[in-house]
């Protein structure tokens, strides 16, 4: 995983700021203002070491969604959609794929522009592009 960190950093290059906040991502938002635009990469990755560290993820996905409400930048939120295979065998993937389903569910709800980016091609699913 700290690999494809830094793979992703490098690919960003100097211009970009990187801040990582695995559980907490309201201290790092509440910084923010208005004129600086935020790309949280990813939502999957931070719902995945809530159910890791055995958060409540209901109080957890309420502390995110205040967050994103309060902060002042333009956000930018990257999640998977993990809802279109199979249903996994074992129970904490299962938990996973609901959590995750309701966690994009939410965000979608409150966002202005919904994006599905699959092979590379975008489906605007609310909202319009600029």
């Amino acid at each position: 995983m700290r690999q494809k960190i830094e793979q992703h950093i490098a690919q960003r290059g100097a211009d970009w700021t990187t801040i990582e906040a695995p559980l907490d991502l309201g201290p790092a938002l509440s910084g923010l203002e208005s004129d600086h635009i935020c790309l949280i990469d990813c939502v999957t990755m931070w719902l995945s070491n809530h159910l890791l560290a055995d958060s409540d993820l209901d109080t957890a996905r309420a502390g995110l969604q205040r967050a994103l409400r309060t902060c002042a930048a333009q956000l930018v939120v990257v999640s998977n959609e993990v809802g279109h295979g199979i249903v996994p065998e074992n129970a904490l993937a299962r938990r996973f794929r609901e959590a995750q389903g309701r966690l994009n569910i939410a965000l979608a709800a409150e966002a202005d522009l919904v994006v599905q980016v699959t092979a590379g091609l975008p489906l605007v699913l609310k909202g319009e592009l600029p």
